[in-house]
């Protein structure tokens, strides 16, 4: 398998990963309006639409801010820092920024009531799908793994035996689908509560995953990614708290 793999038709070519990073926004917005029209949406349509744009400019913006700090050197002694500000972004910061985005929106319309639950299954999907095209890039961008000797070890395009980071992320995405679906059939949880589970379990993940990924390391051995995950976790510090101690409050009453 040659990496990066492109879509090549006659003489036209085209990057797998764009490719595959634009259906994933397509596909889990279309997602996201059909979970909608299936559901009882207690959320006004103004407010809603809100929401969406704060939750893309803040996901847009940190999604940037933490890749580039990924390697501040790099980015620093850029010849050209707003292209590299820009062409570096990360899932993390996306789902911070996003987070952020929207509490302040929420803040400003009044809107107290949790908006997360309806973009869970949506964000699933659209990170599956995007992690296809990162794969695709092989080591051609910085979500590969460390040299391993795992039977899971693949060689993505220079000749060492590395973790699939990439397919692996897919295949945790896929369980804590699962996961989710298995949880709602046993219990009604609270609104907000699927999205937060959804949050700390994918912090937890990168947490554990970026230990296997080459990249810089600050803090107690620990990466820019890995330490945003660590304020997001501190930030749902009380849901953890209530999942370990008080699981009953977060399922519903009748």
């Amino acid at each position: 398998m040659q990496f990066p793999i492109d879509i090549t038709i006659g003489s036209f070519s085209i990057s797998s990963h764009l490719v595959f990073e634009t259906l994933g926004f397509i596909i889990g917005f279309r997602y996201y309006i059909i979970l909608r029209k299936q559901t009882i949406d207690r959320i006004p349509e103004s407010n809603r639409a809100l929401i969406l744009i704060g939750a893309a400019a803040g996901g847009f913006l940190f999604s940037r801010i933490i890749g580039s700090l990924e390697s501040p050197g790099e980015f620093f002694h850029s010849t050209n820092p707003m292209l590299y500000f820009y062409a570096n972004k990360t899932i993390v910061g996306g789902l911070i920024g996003g987070l952020l985005g929207v509490e302040i929106i929420k803040k400003f319309i009044h809107e107290k009531r949790s908006s997360g639950d309806l973009f869970t299954f949506p964000i699933i999907l659209a990170l599956m799908i995007g992690r296809i095209g990162c794969f695709t890039m092989g080591v051609h961008e910085d979500t590969y793994g460390s040299v391993t000797t795992s039977i899971f070890g693949m060689n993505l395009g220079d000749g060492l035996k590395r973790h699939p980071v990439a397919l692996y992320e897919i295949f945790f995405l896929l369980c804590l689908w699962i996961c989710l679906i298995l949880i709602e059939k046993k219990v009604k949880l609270k609104n907000g509560y699927r999205f937060q589970f959804f949050m700390i379990a994918y912090f937890i993940y990168r947490i554990s995953v970026d230990f296997i990924k080459p990249s810089d390391k600050y803090f107690f051995g620990l990466g820019t990614i890995q330490i945003s995950c660590i304020f997001g976790l501190l930030y749902y510090s009380r849901t953890i708290y209530r999942i370990f101690f008080k699981p009953l409050l977060l399922a519903e009453h009748e």
